[in-house]
């Protein structure tokens, strides 16, 4: 059985177009840049409705970078940066351990470190220290002769540890872009977009995306000479690597000065990356064992980076040593310039990644058996779970998981740090929680502040701290809050596409033109289409069964389409099945070869088909009850039809299956023995073989049976059925 089968939170497509309602004032912008009409219409529907407009995104002429000044407390921050260079002040930077933390960590680091400053930096650890400015941590940098403490990624919220600091002698200047509480600390300077009273024009900017704006600042105050756009230019070829890694691993819009940063950072890592980087690119790339050394060919013109290399390749694996091991890792990796050590870090990182992966599968399999079996999901629309046996590190990439899953907002707590063999009321977990559009986090966590010591983040993403006993208080807070907020603004589990095609509209200069429109991200999604009616052609495993490679066709065509973190017994259609697809569009190069690929974003059983066995299972259940059919309807079984079937059980039997869908046996007969077997059909050689005990067969399930093979001397008559007997009375 097929788990996609039972999965009741299926997603609503909206398909805002087909591909051939064109407007009209698409085909000059397509003529005028040479571009294909399907990525003309994609810009005329976003607003870029002239050829002049159109270029202008293309090009990116009409993004700019905003004066880093007009950020609320960046000339304070400045003014106390300045002085601790200029004075040899012992500087720390306080960094958070995820991917936005490490990369603001070494911006920082490296601009002070090329200004001579006295710079040493600190990344929290997750099991001991846990997110967040810590008053010990302060005591112990105090010790190490540390004036100035700048935090990056993190801080906002940590009023009591600056207040604190500054009673023995430490100013904080807090770099940060999470929600603010109502109370700002006390600090030096706080530089914070969301601010209430900032009124800097773009407030999307990563954690490392405050860090450069203020690098910025700081560099256009020190050298008066240079425009600010020299200045920027400069930094950038130094920093945007580094500030387009954390800016999309933080899933922040890529739009306006992101979107120039990050395309900047992009060109940056393909034409000349820091050694930590590229280490990291050739590690990811190994095939082989992690001892292998096998890359001397290695070249980054062989990888497409862009940002779906950065978040689902590059991005992983620096949160996974700061959630198995020590962000620290991390830092070092891009602050070294020995080759040798790079390599060995790169290596690190890429075991560290395996170990995540390895426990948040196990984690993901026990969560959705719990939900699956006592979490009443219609009447508490908020998850949350809890566990003293889950790696508090890995639970947010479990909760994103729940959350796409079933539609829904989720939080996972881990009480994994507490003593196994004393539970107590007291023992603190940490938790982390996705949410989905309609449904801001954070303020899902103020209205239940009470029971949380600690809790941040961003409107889609949080983290908290909670008390054993607290943990039932806050499902039913959080549950509450749900339900006020869907009373007011129904939720439906929707996802977009831009257009639908016919598959003879994809084509390479399709593909090729929709390159233009990179980079890709939240805020400027690539470009989603769907397929209706189109015929599945095969279905192939790949990855040790990881991932399915699907061949769709329409007869004439046919393309490759990739489903990842998929395997073909978790898909929802087989080989000979009709299916509508929903998908973006990329290009793979294998062996100089480029072609078209498919990314598919769901998939499900065409309509038309669904309608179609709806009619069929009518229509059995007309004949099952005395009805009359035709020799062409073709329900009467032949000895081949009742011999290919049986095989096929027998098949399934010797590999270890007692249980198959009826949908799955009808796909073997296409694909195993070239027997193009209607559903009725089907039904009635089931019925036959139970009547006939030649099988032990059972429907367990809706369209699933349980089975066993009965061995007897002699062949079973199938001609001495009753059921076949009255069948073929039945046809006229």
């Amino acid at each position: 059985m097929k788990e996609f089968d039972k999965d009741s939170h299926a997603k609503k497509w909206l398909v805002r177009q087909s591909s051939e309602d064109i407007s009209p004032g698409t085909f000059e912008i397509a003529k005028s840049l040479n571009i294909h009409p399907i990525v003309a219409q994609w810009l005329y529907v976003r607003g870029y409705q002239t050829p002049k407009e159109a270029k202008k995104f293309l090009e990116m002429e009409s993004e700019m970078l905003w004066d880093p000044f007009r950020m609320k407390d960046a000339q304070l921050a400045v003014d106390r940066i300045e002085k601790a260079i200029l004075s040899h002040e012992r500087i720390l930077i306080y960094g958070d351990y995820d991917v936005d933390g490490v990369t603001s960590v070494c911006t920082f680091f490296l601009y002070l470190q090329s200004r001579g400053a006295d710079v040493i930096y600190h990344i929290p650890t997750r099991s001991g220290e846990g997110h967040g400015v810590s008053c010990k941590t302060i005591d112990r940098f105090k010790k190490e002769g540390v004036k100035l403490i700048i935090t990056v990624d993190t801080g906002v919220t940590a009023g009591v540890e600056v207040e604190y600091a500054k009673s023995i002698g430490i100013d904080f200047v807090i770099t940060d872009h999470h929600e603010c509480h109502a109370q700002l600390p006390h600090a030096v300077a706080v530089v914070n977009p969301h601010r209430p009273d900032c009124d800097y024009p773009f407030k999307e900017l990563a954690g490392v995306g405050v860090v450069f704006k203020l690098i910025c600042a700081i560099e256009t105050k020190r050298c008066p000479e240079k425009s600010m756009a020299k200045c920027v230019g400069e930094l950038c070829y130094y920093y945007a690597d580094l500030v387009a890694i954390g800016t999309i691993a933080d899933v922040m819009p890529i739009v306006d000065e992101n979107r120039l940063i990050v395309s900047y950072g992009l060109r940056r890592m393909i034409q000349n990356p820091r050694l930590g980087l590229l280490a990291l690119m050739k590690a990811s790339s190994r095939k082989t064992d992690k001892n292998s050394r096998d890359n001397g060919n290695f070249s980054t013109k062989n990888i497409r980076v862009n940002s779906s290399y950065i978040s689902f390749t590059i991005a992983p694996r620096i949160n996974a040593v700061g959630r198995i091991k020590t962000a620290s890792l991390a830092v070092e990796l891009f602050l070294t310039d020995n080759e040798a050590y790079a390599e060995h870090l790169a290596a690190l990182l890429c075991d560290a990644n395996k170990e995540r992966q390895a426990e948040e599968n196990r984690i993901t399999v026990e969560a959705f058996e719990r939900i699956d079996s006592g979490y009443d999901i219609e009447n508490n629309p908020f998850i949350v779970l809890e566990s003293d046996e889950w790696h508090h590190g890995v639970i947010g990439i479990v909760a994103s998981r729940i959350t796409e899953k079933y539609g829904l907002p989720s939080i996972l707590i881990s009480f994994d740090t507490c003593d196994p063999d004393v539970h107590s009321d007291d023992d603190m977990g940490k938790g982390s929680g996705r949410s989905i559009k309609g449904i801001n986090l954070v303020d899902a966590l103020c209205s239940c502040s009470d029971l949380l010591p600690k809790f941040g983040g961003h409107e889609l993403a949080a983290g908290l701290s909670i008390r054993r006993r607290d943990v039932v208080a806050l499902r039913e807070a959080l549950c509450q809050y749900a339900r006020d907020t869907f009373s007011s603004q129904p939720y439906e589990n929707t996802i977009e596409a831009d257009f639908r095609l016919k598959l003879s509209d994809i084509s390479m200069k399709l593909a090729q033109d929709l390159k233009r429109l990179e980079p890709f991200g939240a805020g400027n999604p690539a470009p989603m289409f769907a397929l209706n009616d189109v015929l599945v052609k095969e279905v192939i495993s790949i990855s040790a069964g990881k991932h399915s490679k699907i061949i769709l066709g329409d007869g004439r065509t046919s393309f490759t389409a990739m489903c990842f973190s998929c395997s073909p017994e978790m898909l929802p259609v087989s080989e000979g099945d009709r299916a509508d697809v929903l998908f973006t569009i990329d290009i793979n190069e294998y062996a100089s070869r480029k072609t078209v690929q498919l990314m598919v974003k769901d998939i499900r059983v065409a309509q038309s088909q669904e309608l179609s066995q709806e009619k069929q299972k009518s229509r059995f259940a007309e004949i099952w009850g005395g009805a009359h059919f035709s020799a062409e309807e073709d329900i009467i079984p032949s000895r081949r039809d009742f011999a290919d079937v049986y095989c096929l059980f027998r098949q399934l039997s010797r590999t270890g299956h007692d249980r198959v869908s009826h949908k799955d046996i009808l796909a073997g007969m296409r694909r195993d023995y070239g027997n193009e077997m209607g559903y009725i059909k089907l039904k009635f050689i089931i019925r036959i073989f139970q009547e006939m005990n030649v099988l032990g067969i059972e429907e367990c399930e809706q369209e699933v049976y349980q089975f066993g093979l009965h061995y007897r001397d002699g062949k079973v008559d199938l001609e001495k059925s009753n059921i076949l007997r009255r069948l073929r009375s039945q046809q006229i």
